[in-house]
Protein backbone atom coordinates (compact mmCIF):
# COMPACT_ATOMS: atom_id res chain seq x y z
CA UNK A 1 0.00 0.00 0.00
CA UNK A 2 3.07 2.61 0.94
CA UNK A 3 4.49 1.77 -2.64
CA UNK A 4 1.04 2.66 -4.16
CA UNK A 5 0.65 5.93 -2.15
CA UNK A 6 4.54 6.84 -3.17
CA UNK A 7 3.61 6.27 -6.96
CA UNK A 8 0.49 7.98 -6.78
CA UNK A 9 1.26 10.82 -4.45
CA UNK A 10 5.26 10.92 -3.66
CA UNK A 11 6.45 11.96 -0.51
CA UNK A 12 8.19 14.63 -1.29
CA UNK A 13 5.39 16.73 -2.58
CA UNK A 14 4.63 17.18 1.22
CA UNK A 15 2.26 15.67 3.24
CA UNK A 16 0.19 19.08 3.51
CA UNK A 17 -0.31 18.61 -0.19
CA UNK A 18 -1.72 14.78 0.29
CA UNK A 19 -4.32 16.45 2.59
CA UNK A 20 -4.93 19.36 0.18
CA UNK A 21 -5.65 16.27 -3.02
CA UNK A 22 -7.53 14.36 -0.85
CA UNK A 23 -9.82 17.36 0.02
CA UNK A 24 -9.64 18.36 -3.72
CA UNK A 25 -10.75 14.40 -4.40
CA UNK A 26 -13.54 14.66 -2.09
CA UNK A 27 -14.94 17.78 -3.12
CA UNK A 28 -14.86 16.76 -6.97
CA UNK A 29 -16.97 14.00 -6.61
CA UNK A 30 -19.57 15.88 -4.69
CA UNK A 31 -19.56 18.51 -7.42
CA UNK A 32 -19.45 15.56 -10.27
CA UNK A 33 -22.93 14.37 -8.50
CA UNK A 34 -24.35 17.97 -8.40
CA UNK A 35 -23.40 18.68 -12.13
CA UNK A 36 -26.07 15.83 -13.47
CA UNK A 37 -28.12 16.28 -9.98
CA UNK A 38 -28.81 20.72 -10.37
CA UNK A 39 -30.36 20.66 -13.53
CA UNK A 40 -32.62 17.30 -12.87
CA UNK A 41 -33.78 19.29 -9.76
CA UNK A 42 -34.88 22.56 -11.74
CA UNK A 43 -36.66 20.63 -14.51
CA UNK A 44 -38.56 18.28 -11.90
CA UNK A 45 -39.65 21.82 -10.73
CA UNK A 46 -40.46 23.41 -13.59
CA UNK A 47 -41.20 23.25 -17.31
CA UNK A 48 -40.65 26.34 -17.96
CA UNK A 49 -37.71 27.29 -20.28
CA UNK A 50 -36.59 30.25 -19.19
CA UNK A 51 -36.37 29.44 -15.71
CA UNK A 52 -34.52 25.57 -16.65
CA UNK A 53 -32.08 27.92 -18.94
CA UNK A 54 -31.08 29.61 -15.75
CA UNK A 55 -29.59 26.73 -14.23
CA UNK A 56 -27.40 26.88 -16.77
CA UNK A 57 -26.77 30.42 -16.69
CA UNK A 58 -26.15 30.26 -12.69
CA UNK A 59 -22.72 28.17 -13.74
CA UNK A 60 -20.98 30.29 -15.47
CA UNK A 61 -22.06 33.68 -14.12
CA UNK A 62 -20.46 33.70 -10.53
CA UNK A 63 -16.98 33.24 -11.95
CA UNK A 64 -17.56 36.09 -14.03
CA UNK A 65 -19.13 38.50 -11.50
CA UNK A 66 -17.10 37.28 -7.93
CA UNK A 67 -13.86 35.77 -9.74
CA UNK A 68 -11.75 39.25 -9.44
CA UNK A 69 -12.77 40.07 -6.12
CA UNK A 70 -12.26 36.41 -5.02
CA UNK A 71 -8.54 36.56 -6.53
CA UNK A 72 -8.50 39.74 -4.04
CA UNK A 73 -9.78 38.47 -0.72
CA UNK A 74 -6.91 34.72 -1.55
CA UNK A 75 -4.22 37.52 -1.92
CA UNK A 76 -5.10 39.42 1.19
CA UNK A 77 -6.19 36.69 3.77
CA UNK A 78 -5.43 33.13 5.34
CA UNK A 79 -5.83 31.11 2.00
CA UNK A 80 -6.63 28.32 4.17
CA UNK A 81 -9.46 29.51 6.02
CA UNK A 82 -10.86 30.98 3.02
CA UNK A 83 -11.31 27.85 1.69
CA UNK A 84 -13.07 25.96 4.88
CA UNK A 85 -15.11 29.12 4.62
CA UNK A 86 -16.25 28.66 1.37
CA UNK A 87 -16.55 25.21 1.44
CA UNK A 88 -18.42 25.42 5.14
CA UNK A 89 -20.85 27.57 3.61
CA UNK A 90 -21.78 25.33 1.00
CA UNK A 91 -21.81 22.96 2.89
CA UNK A 92 -24.98 24.81 5.01
CA UNK A 93 -26.56 25.80 1.58
CA UNK A 94 -27.12 22.30 1.12
CA UNK A 95 -28.31 20.78 4.10
CA UNK A 96 -30.91 23.91 3.87
CA UNK A 97 -31.61 22.61 0.50
CA UNK A 98 -32.08 19.12 1.92
CA UNK A 99 -34.21 20.18 4.25
CA UNK A 100 -36.57 22.40 1.97
CA UNK A 101 -36.61 19.36 -0.72
CA UNK A 102 -37.16 16.10 2.16
CA UNK A 103 -40.43 18.97 3.74
CA UNK A 104 -42.02 19.42 0.52
CA UNK A 105 -41.01 22.92 0.81
CA UNK A 106 -38.34 23.62 -1.97
CA UNK A 107 -39.92 25.86 -5.61
CA UNK A 108 -37.98 26.49 -8.62
CA UNK A 109 -36.54 29.79 -7.67
CA UNK A 110 -35.91 28.77 -4.28
CA UNK A 111 -33.61 25.76 -6.24
CA UNK A 112 -32.08 28.30 -8.46
CA UNK A 113 -31.17 30.65 -5.64
CA UNK A 114 -29.39 27.28 -3.71
CA UNK A 115 -27.55 26.87 -7.18
CA UNK A 116 -26.35 30.19 -7.44
CA UNK A 117 -25.47 30.20 -4.01
CA UNK A 118 -23.15 26.99 -3.99
CA UNK A 119 -22.04 28.54 -7.21
CA UNK A 120 -20.78 31.61 -5.93
CA UNK A 121 -18.92 29.87 -3.09
CA UNK A 122 -17.21 27.48 -5.49
CA UNK A 123 -15.58 30.35 -6.87
CA UNK A 124 -13.99 31.49 -3.84
CA UNK A 125 -13.15 27.75 -3.08
CA UNK A 126 -11.44 27.23 -6.37
CA UNK A 127 -10.01 30.24 -6.80
CA UNK A 128 -7.78 30.23 -3.46
CA UNK A 129 -7.88 26.38 -3.60
CA UNK A 130 -5.49 27.32 -6.68
CA UNK A 131 -3.09 29.18 -4.92
CA UNK A 132 -2.46 26.57 -2.00
CA UNK A 133 -0.24 23.98 -4.37
CA UNK A 134 2.59 26.51 -5.31
CA UNK A 135 3.03 27.46 -1.80
CA UNK A 136 2.93 23.60 -0.65
CA UNK A 137 5.01 21.96 -3.82
CA UNK A 138 8.99 22.60 -5.04
CA UNK A 139 8.18 24.56 -8.02
CA UNK A 140 9.96 21.61 -10.02
CA UNK A 141 7.34 19.40 -9.18
CA UNK A 142 4.35 21.46 -9.29
CA UNK A 143 3.75 19.37 -12.95
CA UNK A 144 3.44 16.36 -10.69
CA UNK A 145 1.35 17.74 -8.33
CA UNK A 146 -1.06 19.24 -10.94
CA UNK A 147 -1.57 16.31 -13.00
CA UNK A 148 -2.62 14.73 -9.70
CA UNK A 149 -4.77 17.37 -8.80
CA UNK A 150 -6.42 17.22 -12.74
CA UNK A 151 -6.39 13.34 -12.26
CA UNK A 152 -9.45 13.80 -9.84
CA UNK A 153 -11.20 16.03 -11.42
CA UNK A 154 -11.45 13.67 -14.76
CA UNK A 155 -12.04 10.45 -12.81
CA UNK A 156 -14.18 11.49 -9.74
CA UNK A 157 -15.91 15.03 -11.34
CA UNK A 158 -16.12 14.26 -14.96
CA UNK A 159 -16.67 10.22 -15.05
CA UNK A 160 -18.02 9.34 -11.72
CA UNK A 161 -20.03 11.90 -9.97
CA UNK A 162 -22.46 12.47 -12.91
CA UNK A 163 -23.86 9.08 -13.55
CA UNK A 164 -23.79 8.82 -9.57
CA UNK A 165 -25.77 11.83 -9.26
CA UNK A 166 -28.20 11.01 -11.74
CA UNK A 167 -29.09 7.28 -10.19
CA UNK A 168 -28.82 9.06 -6.65
CA UNK A 169 -31.63 11.34 -8.05
CA UNK A 170 -33.63 8.41 -9.54
CA UNK A 171 -33.79 7.20 -6.10
CA UNK A 172 -34.85 10.45 -4.42
CA UNK A 173 -34.53 14.12 -5.09
CA UNK A 174 -32.78 15.04 -2.16
CA UNK A 175 -30.22 12.00 -1.91
CA UNK A 176 -27.30 13.88 -4.54
CA UNK A 177 -27.04 16.44 -2.33
CA UNK A 178 -27.03 14.44 0.54
CA UNK A 179 -23.75 12.81 -0.76
CA UNK A 180 -22.79 16.30 -1.89
CA UNK A 181 -23.10 18.57 1.68
CA UNK A 182 -21.52 15.34 2.89
CA UNK A 183 -18.30 15.06 0.45
CA UNK A 184 -17.90 18.77 0.46
CA UNK A 185 -17.83 18.79 4.25
CA UNK A 186 -15.60 15.55 4.22
CA UNK A 187 -13.04 18.10 2.29
CA UNK A 188 -13.39 20.86 4.87
CA UNK A 189 -12.12 18.05 7.48
CA UNK A 190 -9.21 17.67 5.40
CA UNK A 191 -8.28 20.78 4.37
CA UNK A 192 -8.45 21.98 7.54
CA UNK A 193 -4.95 19.61 8.28
CA UNK A 194 -3.07 21.36 5.63
CA UNK A 195 -0.54 23.87 7.11
CA UNK A 196 1.01 26.70 4.90
CA UNK A 197 3.99 28.62 5.30
CA UNK A 198 4.60 31.64 6.86
CA UNK A 199 2.72 34.28 5.20
CA UNK A 200 2.68 38.06 6.61
CA UNK A 201 -0.77 39.49 5.10
CA UNK A 202 0.19 43.11 2.89
CA UNK A 203 -1.17 45.85 3.25
CA UNK A 204 -4.88 46.33 1.43
CA UNK A 205 -4.73 49.25 -0.66
CA UNK A 206 -8.31 48.67 -1.77
CA UNK A 207 -10.08 46.20 -4.08
CA UNK A 208 -10.15 48.02 -7.55
CA UNK A 209 -6.61 49.00 -6.69
CA UNK A 210 -5.82 45.33 -6.02
CA UNK A 211 -7.42 44.13 -8.94
CA UNK A 212 -5.59 46.75 -11.11
CA UNK A 213 -2.41 45.74 -9.99
CA UNK A 214 -3.27 42.14 -10.96
CA UNK A 215 -4.55 43.02 -14.37
CA UNK A 216 -1.10 45.06 -14.87
CA UNK A 217 1.43 42.31 -13.65
CA UNK A 218 -0.55 40.05 -16.11
CA UNK A 219 -0.37 42.14 -19.28
CA UNK A 220 3.46 43.03 -18.07
CA UNK A 221 4.78 40.04 -17.87
CA UNK A 222 4.86 38.06 -21.44
CA UNK A 223 4.74 34.25 -20.36
CA UNK A 224 1.07 34.92 -18.58
CA UNK A 225 -0.24 37.53 -20.64
CA UNK A 226 0.71 35.13 -23.72
CA UNK A 227 -0.96 32.22 -21.54
CA UNK A 228 -4.48 34.64 -20.61
CA UNK A 229 -4.23 35.73 -24.21
CA UNK A 230 -4.38 32.25 -25.70
CA UNK A 231 -7.01 30.90 -23.11
CA UNK A 232 -9.21 33.71 -24.05
CA UNK A 233 -9.11 33.26 -27.78
CA UNK A 234 -8.96 29.32 -27.92
CA UNK A 235 -12.24 29.62 -25.50
CA UNK A 236 -14.23 32.00 -28.14
CA UNK A 237 -13.08 29.26 -31.07
CA UNK A 238 -13.81 26.65 -28.17
CA UNK A 239 -16.56 27.89 -26.94
CA UNK A 240 -18.28 28.54 -30.25
CA UNK A 241 -18.25 24.89 -31.42
CA UNK A 242 -19.14 23.57 -28.29
CA UNK A 243 -22.07 25.73 -27.75
CA UNK A 244 -23.75 23.80 -30.51
CA UNK A 245 -22.49 20.54 -29.45
CA UNK A 246 -25.86 18.82 -28.67
CA UNK A 247 -26.88 19.78 -32.41
CA UNK A 248 -23.90 18.72 -34.23
CA UNK A 249 -24.48 15.24 -32.13
CA UNK A 250 -27.76 14.76 -33.14
CA UNK A 251 -28.29 16.03 -37.06
CA UNK A 252 -24.47 15.96 -38.00
CA UNK A 253 -23.73 12.52 -36.18
CA UNK A 254 -26.88 10.61 -35.73
CA UNK A 255 -26.51 10.53 -31.77
CA UNK A 256 -29.21 9.92 -29.50
CA UNK A 257 -29.15 11.19 -25.71
CA UNK A 258 -27.28 8.22 -24.60
CA UNK A 259 -24.81 8.62 -27.39
CA UNK A 260 -24.45 12.35 -26.84
CA UNK A 261 -23.52 11.23 -23.05
CA UNK A 262 -20.99 9.12 -24.64
CA UNK A 263 -18.78 12.08 -26.20
CA UNK A 264 -18.21 13.44 -22.43
CA UNK A 265 -17.40 10.01 -21.27
CA UNK A 266 -14.71 9.32 -24.47
CA UNK A 267 -13.21 13.14 -23.85
CA UNK A 268 -12.89 11.87 -19.86
CA UNK A 269 -11.08 8.69 -20.85
CA UNK A 270 -8.97 10.68 -23.25
CA UNK A 271 -8.01 12.79 -20.06
CA UNK A 272 -6.75 9.74 -17.70
CA UNK A 273 -4.60 8.92 -21.33
CA UNK A 274 -3.32 12.20 -20.87
CA UNK A 275 -2.75 11.51 -16.67
CA UNK A 276 -1.07 8.58 -17.07
CA UNK A 277 1.66 9.65 -20.35
CA UNK A 278 1.69 13.42 -18.29
CA UNK A 279 5.49 12.70 -17.07
CA UNK A 280 6.66 10.67 -19.47
CA UNK A 281 5.45 13.47 -21.90
CA UNK A 282 7.44 16.39 -20.08
CA UNK A 283 10.53 14.35 -19.50
CA UNK A 284 10.96 14.18 -23.16
CA UNK A 285 9.36 17.37 -24.38
CA UNK A 286 9.87 20.81 -23.59
CA UNK A 287 6.45 22.54 -21.80
CA UNK A 288 6.62 24.97 -24.52
CA UNK A 289 6.42 22.18 -27.29
CA UNK A 290 3.61 20.64 -25.31
CA UNK A 291 2.07 23.80 -25.69
CA UNK A 292 2.49 24.16 -29.53
CA UNK A 293 1.76 20.27 -30.33
CA UNK A 294 -1.70 20.90 -28.03
CA UNK A 295 -2.91 23.86 -30.08
CA UNK A 296 -2.44 22.18 -33.32
CA UNK A 297 -3.91 19.53 -31.84
CA UNK A 298 -7.06 21.42 -31.17
CA UNK A 299 -7.04 23.51 -34.26
CA UNK A 300 -6.91 20.32 -36.00
CA UNK A 301 -10.22 18.95 -34.06
CA UNK A 302 -12.29 21.39 -35.04
CA UNK A 303 -11.40 20.92 -39.04
CA UNK A 304 -11.77 17.03 -38.23
CA UNK A 305 -15.02 17.66 -36.64
CA UNK A 306 -16.50 20.09 -39.40
CA UNK A 307 -15.34 17.43 -42.10
CA UNK A 308 -16.58 14.66 -40.88
CA UNK A 309 -20.33 12.65 -40.70
CA UNK A 310 -19.98 9.36 -38.99
CA UNK A 311 -19.49 8.83 -35.26
CA UNK A 312 -17.02 6.35 -35.16
CA UNK A 313 -14.74 9.20 -37.02
CA UNK A 314 -15.86 11.40 -34.73
CA UNK A 315 -15.63 9.50 -31.29
CA UNK A 316 -11.59 8.65 -31.57
CA UNK A 317 -11.00 12.70 -32.07
CA UNK A 318 -12.90 13.42 -28.82
CA UNK A 319 -10.93 10.86 -27.08
CA UNK A 320 -7.79 12.65 -28.25
CA UNK A 321 -9.01 15.93 -27.81
CA UNK A 322 -9.77 14.91 -24.25
CA UNK A 323 -6.50 13.77 -23.25
CA UNK A 324 -5.05 17.25 -24.92
CA UNK A 325 -7.09 19.25 -22.78
CA UNK A 326 -6.13 17.68 -19.73
CA UNK A 327 -2.15 18.00 -20.76
CA UNK A 328 -2.80 21.64 -21.79
CA UNK A 329 -4.64 22.74 -18.42
CA UNK A 330 -2.32 21.03 -16.39
CA UNK A 331 1.00 22.53 -18.52
CA UNK A 332 -0.56 25.81 -18.25
CA UNK A 333 -1.67 25.50 -14.36
CA UNK A 334 2.11 24.74 -13.88
CA UNK A 335 3.70 27.83 -15.80
CA UNK A 336 1.51 30.15 -14.40
CA UNK A 337 2.06 29.12 -10.86
CA UNK A 338 6.25 28.96 -11.46
CA UNK A 339 6.07 32.38 -12.92
CA UNK A 340 3.55 34.21 -10.48
CA UNK A 341 4.93 35.29 -7.12
CA UNK A 342 3.01 33.94 -4.39
CA UNK A 343 1.98 37.60 -3.09
CA UNK A 344 -0.07 37.85 -6.56
CA UNK A 345 -1.47 34.29 -7.47
CA UNK A 346 -5.05 34.82 -6.33
CA UNK A 347 -5.78 37.99 -8.55
CA UNK A 348 -3.87 36.51 -11.71
CA UNK A 349 -5.64 32.97 -11.40
CA UNK A 350 -8.88 35.24 -11.13
CA UNK A 351 -7.74 37.22 -14.38
CA UNK A 352 -6.83 34.11 -16.02
CA UNK A 353 -10.07 32.48 -14.61
CA UNK A 354 -11.39 35.80 -16.38
CA UNK A 355 -10.24 35.29 -19.41
CA UNK A 356 -11.77 31.69 -19.14
CA UNK A 357 -14.96 32.24 -19.10
CA UNK A 358 -15.48 35.81 -20.89
CA UNK A 359 -14.11 33.74 -23.85
CA UNK A 360 -16.78 30.63 -23.46
CA UNK A 361 -19.24 33.14 -23.11
CA UNK A 362 -18.65 35.06 -26.01
CA UNK A 363 -18.00 31.83 -28.22
CA UNK A 364 -21.33 30.43 -27.05
CA UNK A 365 -23.39 33.77 -28.43
CA UNK A 366 -20.82 33.65 -31.57
CA UNK A 367 -22.10 29.73 -32.38
CA UNK A 368 -25.29 30.24 -31.66
CA UNK A 369 -25.53 32.93 -34.23
CA UNK A 370 -23.44 31.28 -37.06
CA UNK A 371 -25.23 27.73 -36.71
CA UNK A 372 -28.53 29.40 -37.24
CA UNK A 373 -27.96 31.44 -40.29
CA UNK A 374 -25.35 28.85 -41.76
CA UNK A 375 -25.87 25.88 -39.86
CA UNK A 376 -24.71 22.92 -37.49
CA UNK A 377 -21.17 23.07 -39.15
CA UNK A 378 -20.87 26.60 -39.46
CA UNK A 379 -19.10 27.40 -35.66
CA UNK A 380 -16.59 24.28 -36.12
CA UNK A 381 -14.92 26.19 -39.59
CA UNK A 382 -14.93 29.31 -37.27
CA UNK A 383 -13.52 27.43 -35.03
CA UNK A 384 -10.66 26.27 -37.15
CA UNK A 385 -10.09 29.39 -39.08
CA UNK A 386 -10.15 31.31 -36.12
CA UNK A 387 -7.79 29.22 -34.14
CA UNK A 388 -5.01 28.63 -37.16
CA UNK A 389 -4.45 32.14 -37.70
CA UNK A 390 -4.16 33.14 -33.77
CA UNK A 391 -1.72 29.81 -33.91
CA UNK A 392 0.32 31.49 -36.62
CA UNK A 393 0.68 34.69 -34.48
CA UNK A 394 1.34 33.04 -31.32
CA UNK A 395 3.53 30.24 -32.74
CA UNK A 396 7.13 32.23 -32.40
CA UNK A 397 5.84 32.99 -28.33
CA UNK A 398 5.48 29.88 -27.51
CA UNK A 399 8.93 28.10 -26.91
CA UNK A 400 10.07 30.46 -24.91
CA UNK A 401 6.68 30.62 -22.51
CA UNK A 402 7.44 27.90 -20.27
CA UNK A 403 11.01 29.72 -19.21
CA UNK A 404 10.00 33.16 -19.30
CA UNK A 405 9.81 33.37 -15.63
CA UNK A 406 13.45 32.22 -14.89
CA UNK A 407 14.87 34.97 -16.97
CA UNK A 408 12.71 37.80 -15.70
CA UNK A 409 12.09 36.91 -11.97
CA UNK A 410 9.79 39.83 -10.29
CA UNK A 411 10.71 40.91 -6.90
CA UNK A 412 8.31 40.64 -3.97
CA UNK A 413 7.24 43.99 -2.05
CA UNK A 414 8.70 44.48 1.41
CA UNK A 415 7.39 41.96 4.12
CA UNK A 416 6.30 38.96 1.83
Amino acid sequence: MQKVAERVVPARLGGSFRWLLASSWVTNLGDGVAAAAGPLLVASLTRDPVLISLAALLGWAPPLLFGLYAGVLSDRHDRRRIVIVADGSRAVVLTVLVVTLATGHLTAPGALLALGLLATAEVFADNTSATLTPMLVPRDDLAVANARLQFGFLTLNQLAGPPIGAALFTAGRQWPFVAQAVLVAAGVLLVAKVRLPARSEPATAGAWREIREGFLWTVRHAAVRTLALTILIFNVTFGAAWSVLVLYATERLGLGAVGFGLITTVSAAGGLLGTALYGWITARVSLGNVMRIGLIIETLTHLALALTTSPYVALPIFFVFGAHAFIWGTTSTTVRQRAVPTHLQGRVTSVYTLSVFGGLVAGSAVGGVLAGRYGVTAPFWFAFAGSAVFLVLLWPQLTRIAHADDSHPTPHPAGD
